[in-house]
């Protein structure tokens, strides 16, 4: 068991940490309060990224790739799981996990295809809602892609309304259009004999291959691994031995119902696509915009607007999970923390590029290709997000007694050679028809990436097998709590500071002195501003909110020390919203705050705390350089 300060130095941005307490509930209800975080992860196991590679497996090869569905399902199970445990025994996200791991170059690269798979789950976010607005209003897809863009700012509008009902409708929805794929898989009446034939493991090569790779990257999503480890952590549990193992318990049921239940879906599209299109002969026709068709037999002409909706809302639900999973990525690895609308902006145009120049060059018909090329991407990002996870999951020196047994483990590294190795052969394939056609780029430019990349992969796996160097972290996103000097005692009788553990903290709480004196009370004031803050608000109670309020607590007992009176008070999400409501609430007389002093640019990514406070609240406020 770790012991706290050791709990301290490992956790960093475990982001939904303990929001949830499972202490006063038993039986049933304490198994259902674990039950959660894999249900936002399952929302991008229903996406249209899916949707498109199911329809095409099942159109092109009949039932011949159920097996690789799934695998990619017990794969996903696995790999959930071992996210899940990283996140409940170290506190820490898997990208967060990764940075202490590694070397700090290493991060950039990391991060780099992190992102990349990102943009690809968005890019298939972004063709499902432009095929959705076509079928719904008969709207271009050039449009539609160009509309999407404005989802970004209705995508941070219903995150500060209260995303969990939005996101429980959104799913209802899918899970509506999934139990109407199982009802019309029943009635096309499939051949059983044929389906249990789709179980067989059969050699891929070609076409098969890489739609099958295709399912694996819809399936096994990288940017959910980083996710799951974040989310598992919204559950407050007794951190002994019993309570660690039931909550790992609890939340692999969580995960196995959910991933169940969307394999479920998944399968009977694929099915369903088979029995429609490929026994029909018609190989060849089926997109993700064919697939209303398939559900005419039970909604008739409102096929094609039902299944429009639930893609627009599948889209949607999905672009939530990666917004929060890409915010992850980047104060993990990076340690950089941007404006939650800049974040979203940049991901969607470089995800709504490539779809508007497709069209515009290819036509419209090019889209479904771009669609399962985008799920072929996230495949092959996926082995830099699980080999270092089954490592990070396998150290006994961190993982304690947590650490996964050997058959686990051996069952790790076998699903993380077959997605690495359907990779390689992938690419090999590839490379090898585009050399054909006697490209120079292929040679000058594919090839030497292929092989740094491969290099890094390469990297990756062997570095926490011979590295033994331990290193010191700084897990904690801010700095230690500073010694405070005496100071002149003046008249103010209620004084609010803000302090974010800085080096401008002892001068900013030292001018505040300089004003109330002893006789003052000070209302020390923090923000937490990590993605899941702006997502649960007050309910958030995760590593960095219980290391910001332990610094606070240092700064009041060292302030009680010196003869003054303090109490800490965390804020949760927008900065400024919350310091305006703190002071608020405890009718401060004077606002100290301190000013960093960036400028311009600096200003529209990072935020302008001060001037938009000072604009806000009614009371003095020093702020102080």
């Amino acid at each position: 068991m770790k012991t706290a300060q050791q709990h301290k130095d490992t956790q960093s941005l475990s982001e939904v940490h303990q929001s949830v307490d499972t202490s006063k509930r038993s039986g049933w209800r304490r198994i259902l309060s674990f039950i959660g975080p894999a249900y936002l992860v399952s929302v991008g196991y229903m996406d249209p990224g899916n949707w498109a590679t199911d329809i095409a497996g099942g159109s092109k090869f009949g039932y011949q790739l159920i097996w690789v569905l799934l695998m990619s399902n017990l794969i996903a199970l696995l790999l959930q799981s071992l996210s899940a445990r990283l996140g409940i025994v170290r506190g820490l996200d898997l990208a967060q996990a990764s940075r202490n791991a590694y070397p700090k170059w290493v991060n950039i690269p990391l991060f780099g295809l992190a992102q990349t798979a990102i943009v690809a789950c968005d890019l298939a976010e972004i063709i499902g809602m432009a095929i959705g607005l076509k079928l719904l209003f008969g709207l271009p897809l050039i449009w539609g892609i160009s509309i999407t863009i404005f989802d970004t700012v209705l995508l941070l509008f219903l995150l500060n309304k209260g995303m969990r009902k939005m996101e429980a409708f959104i799913v209802s929805m899918v899970f509506i259009v999934g139990v109407s794929f199982l009802i019309e898989m029943f009635i096309v009446e499939p051949s059983i004999k044929e389906i249990a034939r789709g179980f067989e493991p059969s050699i891929l090569s070609g076409e098969a291959l890489y739609i099958a790779i295709g399912i694996i990257g819809a399936t096994v999503m990288p940017h959910n691994l980083y996710l799951h480890s974040s989310l598992v952590q919204t559950r407050k549990f007794e951190r002994d031995d019993k309570g660690i193992r039931e909550a790992i318990k609890f939340n692999f049921i969580d995960t196995a119902v959910a991933l169940n239940l969307a394999f479920f879906v998944n399968a009977a599209i694929l099915i369903l696509a088979a029995a429609a299109f490929y026994k029909n002969g018609l190989h060849e026709v089926a997109e993700i915009q064919d697939a209303h068709k398939l559900l005419q037999h039970i909604f008739g002409n409102v096929a094609p607007a039902l299944f429009a909706i639930a893609l627009i809302a599948a889209g949607q639900s999905s672009t939530v999970t990666g917004t929060l999973a890409g915010q992850i990525v980047m104060e993990g690895h990076l340690k950089l923390r941007i404006q939650p609308w800049l974040r979203r902006l940049i991901t969607r145009l470089l995800a709504i590029i490539p779809a508007f120049f497709t069209i515009l060059i290819l036509g419209d018909n090019a889209l479904g290709g771009l669609l399962i090329l985008s799920q072929v991407v996230l495949s092959l990002q996926l082995g830099f997000a699980v080999i270092p996870l089954i490592h990070l999951t396998s150290d006994k020196k961190t993982m304690k007694g947590f650490a996964i047994k050997p058959w686990v483990k051996t069952l790790a590294w076998v699903s993380s050679l077959i997605i690495v190795g359907l990779n390689v052969k992938l690419v090999i394939e590839e490379i090898k028809g585009w050399g054909a056609g006697g490209g120079w780029y292929v040679y000058a430019i594919i090839v030497p990436l292929a092989i740094l990349i491969g290099l890094l992969l390469l990297y990756i796996f062997i570095y926490p097998i011979v590295s033994r160097i331990k290193r010191e972290h700084n897990n904690v996103p801010h700095g230690e709590a500073l010694d405070i000097e005496q100071v002149e005692k003046i008249d103010y009788n209620r004084i609010g500071i803000t302090v974010d553990f800085s080096k401008n903290d002892r001068n900013t709480i030292r001018h505040a002195l300089i004003q109330g004196g002893k006789q003052a009370h000070y209302y020390l004031i923090h923000v937490v501003e990590t993605a899941a803050a702006r997502y649960y608000g007050d309910s958030a109670m995760d590593h960095e909110t219980q290391s910001d309020t332990e610094n606070l607590q240092k700064y009041c007992d060292n302030l009680a020390n010196l003869g003054y009176k303090a109490s800490p008070h965390i804020g949760f999400g927008g900065t400024v919203k919350a310091i305006v409501q703190i002071s608020n609430e405890t009718q401060l007389e004077l606002l100290v705050m301190g000013a960093h002093g960036h400028k311009g640019l600096k200003d529209l990514i990072l935020g302008t705390t001060v001037n938009s406070v000072r604009h806000k609240v009614s009371i003095p406020v020093l702020i102080v350089r």
